[in-house]
């Protein structure tokens, strides 16, 4: 069974039914599918943590988005309705947003800063990023903590989940495995993205990836 099979019967468990989750999230479009699917389940508080967003004009409009997005689908579980406020069939999603710190990235990162995409230097953010969010999650008293990097298709899933588990066993709080591409999840966040007109960046989020990006690009119009 894979992890994405093992999450579907995790969730069916009556048990596991209004469980609190600490969500870390890269960003609105690849939060999309993940927070759909998942507060039918868990009561979601997204931790925005992205340092290696190292251009603050970009973090921001990252940021501004997420909160928005967030609000939408509050909006529809209110028109949804309950007795308790909130829709029967999924719960609100609450939002911590974390310190600016783009130099603690950078300065993690150093030396590494001319590995490709999926080499070292994501390894290393990946394990920075679910630090954060495992050391939160565990002051919190949450039961889960988990992240939305899984629904990319062009990052390493079995990499993400053994460093939250570790990153997990560290702190004290529980990592939640996940491979939210699966299932057509990627696709589902594209659309959600078109549905909701969530603002979507077409590199991962630091410098360095931007570069890898843009020289793609210039490699493509030379090409044509």
């Amino acid at each position: 069974m894979n992890v994405s099979e093992l999450m579907d019967k995790r969730m069916e468990d009556p048990a596991e039914k209004g469980k609190r989750l600490l969500l870390h999230s890269c960003c609105a479009p690849c939060s999309s599918y993940v927070l759909t699917y998942l507060r039918t389940v868990y009561r979601i508080t997204v931790l925005y943590y992205n340092p290696n967003i190292t251009n603050e004009a970009e973090y921001i409009k990252r940021e501004a988005e997420e909160i928005r997005f967030i609000g939408l689908l509050n909006e529809d579980c209110k028109n949804r309705k309950g007795s308790d406020g909130c829709a029967a069939d999924v719960f609100p999603i609450e939002i911590i947003k974390a310190d600016y710190h783009p130099q603690e990235f950078l300065e993690a990162v150093k030396g590494y800063e001319d590995c490709p995409e999926r080499g070292e230097r994501c390894s290393i953010c990946f394990r920075m990023r679910l630090f954060e969010t495992a050391g939160k999650a565990a002051e919190g008293g949450y039961d889960y903590f988990a992240t939305t990097l899984t629904l990319s298709p062009l990052k390493n899933a079995e990499l993400i989940n053994t460093i939250g588990e570790e990153e997990g066993c560290r702190c004290g709080c529980t990592y939640l495995p996940s491979d939210f591409k699966k299932k057509g999840g990627y696709q589902k966040s594209i659309e959600l993205s078109k549905e909701f007109g969530l603002y979507r960046q077409d590199y991962c989020g630091c410098m360095f990836s931007k570069a890898e990006r843009e020289k793609k690009k210039e490699n493509q119009e030379k090409t044509i």
